[in-house]
């Protein structure tokens, strides 16, 4: 089975966002993983000191096949040193994954699905 490793902003640490809805959001498609015959995790992280061992400690889980960076971080130009910081984090800890982008929390699959 392949794998998949969805890293997004976590929700509650968007300002003027209802972090419960787009939560249960990107779990619904996280739920939609499965039903592709992918086994997926989701990784949310915030702009800040937390945020790469948080990332380190899921890249390193397993061997990932792709690792798709959510549009979220990529799309934000504040958020442009995360999107490298997880780009150089992900070639150094999960070499063997594919790096693939989604435009939203809801074509993660189809993202992944490129690279697999």
């Amino acid at each position: 089975m392949s794998s998949a490793l969805v890293v997004g902003y976590e929700p509650q640490a968007i300002p003027g966002v209802d972090g419960e809805a787009l939560r249960a959001a990107l779990n619904a498609e996280l739920a939609r993983f499965g039903e592709h015959g992918i086994d997926a995790a989701m990784t949310l992280i915030a702009f800040d000191a937390s945020a790469e061992s948080t990332l380190v400690a899921s890249l390193t889980k397993q061997p990932w096949d792709v690792v798709v960076v959510g549009g979220g971080i990529r799309k934000t130009e504040p958020l442009l040193p995360l999107f490298e910081q997880i780009v150089n984090l992900v070639r150094r800890h999960a070499p063997q994954a594919a790096i693939a982008f989604n435009t939203s929390g809801g074509d993660s699959v189809e993202a992944a699905q490129r690279w697999l």
